[in-house]
């Protein structure tokens, strides 16, 4: 038997260096959204518009593609080979793309009648096009990403991210703003960006894994029906609490786009410190995954517990941060005085949020180590589609507390989401 310290080195050795990844995909959100604000607050708004769009298509597949990492840990667990999943997992990242592709296609042509600002309508469009073609390079990174975390081997691939938000503060600098015979493309250029940076993140590790591993092809059905059972209520969930925030942004579109781009500053902020509790609960989903696939249930509990306590105390000190500094943290994106309106009386709800939010993606990482991720598929739905949209349209748009409301039923559904995995996982703690 091992002292709480150990768990958590344990814990660590998975989760800093995906933390450090985490970070860099944070920071690659962050470079989008300071370059477009210092073009102009109407790219800062057909972005967020679009992004939030995009992502809300492109979830399902991230979600499903999420499947690969828990399912070869408990899979190592058991002492099966795990390399020979190489190739189906590519393939299956690349079908879920190019549905991912289609669709963002077939909606383009929806957005001048969702009732945007008409001088958004065709930047926001742009952006789309380039956005759809680029989901083969990010699935491609993502598949191979979770691949080598179930080997733990998570160094490189962030090394990758981390030089990735470099890249792309460079192109997007380029292109926004033109440099020597390259003009300025504004929206266009952050898409460009965004499409080199995401073909090169996948082919760096396509890279990695031949020089590291001998790969050969495989084919098995029943890993990608496992991949579907598994991924899908993963994927459902995710796809629910990623339409419930950018609905926000949608709909508070449709009022001015500049709610859009305050909605973009909050969910950039809650990303930034959501991505350290969310690599937490990636080394809890692969140990957790290990010690139940093993047998090992006192590592099973030891796991969980550990988890749980970083996470929380990381959030606890975020939440602090964010009360205290709230107008030095929104100038970091923004020097609109109008932005700053919307976004600081949100800072107080954003600062509650962070706690449970953080006890909630922790729950999340052991429901998946146990592969019950059809608990987080219900919990996110209860707590997003019944309580926390409606709420948040009565307070946000009957009340006209716009972000405001929004915000206080975003809050109500990480409650929810505790309360509910929590009552799932009670049995397993009490034996």
């Amino acid at each position: 038997m091992h002292k709480p310290i150990y768990y958590i080195k344990e814990l660590l050795k998975i989760a800093f260096p995906i933390i450090l990844g985490n970070v860099g995909f944070i920071f690659i959100g962050i470079g989008d959204i300071i370059v477009a604000g210092r073009h102009s607050t109407d790219t800062f708004a057909a972005i967020s518009l679009a992004a939030a769009i995009v992502n809300c298509i492109m979830t399902l597949a991230i979600g499903l593609t999420a499947s690969i990492s828990p399912l070869l840990s408990n899979y190592n667990g058991e002492g099966k080979p795990i390399k020979r999943y190489f190739y189906p997992s590519i393939r299956f990242a690349l079908w879920l793309a190019g549905v991912s592709c289609l669709l963002i296609l077939l909606f383009i042509p929806i957005i001048p009648h969702i009732g945007f600002e008409q001088k958004l309508v065709k930047p926001i469009q742009d952006y789309m096009l380039i956005s759809a073609f680029s989901t083969f390079g990010g699935g491609l990174h993502h598949s191979l990403k979770e691949f080598l975390q179930a080997f733990e081997i998570v160094l490189f691939p962030n090394l990758v991210t981390i030089f990735s938000v470099f890249l792309n503060l460079a192109l997007n600098i380029i292109f926004v703003f033109g440099w020597g015979i390259i003009p300025s493309m504004g929206v266009i250029g952050l898409a460009v960006s965004s499409f080199i940076v995401r073909y090169f993140m996948g082919f760096a590790l396509l890279i990695y894994c031949h020089k590291i591993m001998e790969l050969r092809n495989f084919h098995e059905k029943g890993y990608y029906k496992a991949l579907l059972k598994i991924g899908l209520p993963i994927a459902i969930a995710i796809l629910v609490e990623f339409v419930a925030f950018n609905i926000v942004a949608v709909l508070m579109g449709r009022i001015a786009g500049i709610y859009a781009a305050g909605q973009n500053i909050l969910i950039t902020l809650v990303n930034m410190t959501f991505m350290i509790p969310f690599a937490i609960s990636n080394g809890i989903a692969v140990k957790v995954g290990f010690a139940n696939g093993s047998g090992n249930f006192y590592d099973f509990k030891k796991y969980s517990f550990a988890g749980i306590g970083m996470s929380l105390s990381f959030m606890t000190i975020c939440a602090l941060v964010y009360l205290s500094l709230p107008k030095f943290i929104v100038s970091i994106f923004t020097p609109d005085p109008k932005l700053y309106q919307i976004v600081l009386p949100v800072m107080v709800i954003l600062a509650g949020y962070q706690i449970f939010d953080g006890l909630q993606i922790s729950l999340s990482g052991i429901c998946k180590g146990i592969k019950q991720t059809k608990i987080i598929m219900l919990a996110n739905f209860i707590a997003y589609w019944c309580v926390s949209i409606p709420l948040g349209c009565y307070l946000g748009l009957h009340l006209k507390m716009y972000l405001k409301g929004f915000w206080i039923g975003l809050l109500s559904s990480s409650v929810i989401l505790c309360l509910v995995m929590i009552t799932k996982l009670r049995k397993y703690y009490v034996k």
